[in-house]
């Protein structure tokens, strides 16, 4: 498969009165075209920031951007709208995201409306269409947001995010406000859309359970960096980062004569404002050492499985 997305050295620093605060530091990475990237952390690990700086939603710091070969770092006006139509976003609260004036139809449809190439009975045959696509019935077109129920609410956020038929789309914790028997039917429906229409997807989740489900290849993160990167079976087989494998402990086994030894992180976790070179986990880290106070560098100890730690692998 063809790279459609390469990102090099992203950084988005934010001012606060403490100094600049590291929300994303020096991050690469590639998607293939129809492929899905999921990207883990623990909560205020920069993931939201870092779709949202691919996208053009906030200012990037510094890095490169790449998009089917072609340099978005800074686009013009112009290039913009090539990539709002190519790019879109799937926002993790369903709710929130929706405009509550605005019926289904109106919200599916407001893409179509903004980029103007069709006429209005052809922008009401697709609204259609994209419903039934995402499996949402006819009589839900003049609904508003707040009648409906949060799997439904999910379903219009990803047929508004369809309208322009983009081929790379940011999921921001898509099903992380929805009952567990709601969950999988959106997931099901994102990998048949992906399968149909050839979508690339950075998958953003806490849930290691879905992004194993979803991911072919999965990147973990630690307060703004990408500490480990690898295929999604081969990290959950053989984690090497501390961070990692602290993680994947965490998950429950429904097994009460095979049970896992959890790894308990101690210690403060760093402060991402101004933050000291060396490794960002090394407060947290029960194999730490000197080395460790030093710029981490990224490694490859196997095929594809890239790795930020003087002392991958050790336990």
């Amino acid at each position: 498969m063809p790279t459609l997305l390469e990102v090099k050295k992203l950084k988005k620093y934010f001012n606060s009165p403490g100094g600049l605060l590291h929300a994303v530091d020096d991050v690469s990475f590639e998607i293939d075209q129809g492929k899905t990237l999921g990207v883990v952390g623990e909560s205020g690990c920069g993931k939201t920031t870092l779709g949202r700086a691919i996208l053009h939603l906030v200012d990037i710091t510094s890095g490169q951007i790449y998009f089917e070969g072609a340099d978005i770092t800074n686009p013009t006006k112009q290039e913009l709208i090539w990539v709002r139509e190519n790019m879109q976003i799937i926002f993790q609260d369903p709710y929130s995201s929706l405009n509550p004036r605005m019926s289904v139809s109106e919200t599916i449809m407001a893409p179509l409306r903004i980029q103007g190439k069709l006429k209005k009975k052809e922008m009401q045959e697709e609204t259609a269409r994209l419903m039934t696509t995402v499996g949402l019935a006819e009589r839900f077109e003049n609904s508003y947001p707040h009648e409906l129920d949060g799997g439904r609410r999910q379903r219009i956020g990803i047929a508004r995010a369809l309208a322009l038929n983009p081929k790379f789309i940011v999921c921001d914790e898509p099903v992380s406000a929805l009952d567990v028997s709601i969950q999988a039917q959106i997931i099901n429906l994102m990998l048949d859309l992906q399968e149909e229409r050839g979508l690339a997807y950075m998958f953003v989740t806490h849930d290691l359970s879905v992004v194993k489900y979803i991911s072919d290849d999965i990147m973990v993160m630690y307060l703004g960096q990408m500490v480990e990167k690898a295929p999604a079976d081969d990290l959950f087989k053989s984690p090497l980062h501390p961070y990692t494998q602290a993680l994947l402990s965490a998950i429950p086994i429904p097994s009460i004569d095979n049970r896992k030894k959890r790894i308990i992180m101690q210690g403060e976790i760093t402060s991402p404002i101004n933050p000291k070179p060396g490794c960002r986990f090394m407060d947290r880290c029960r194999i730490v050492s000197e080395e460790c106070s030093l710029p981490q560098v990224i490694t490859e100890p196997a095929p594809n499985h890239f790795v930020a730690c003087c002392k991958s692998g050790q336990v």
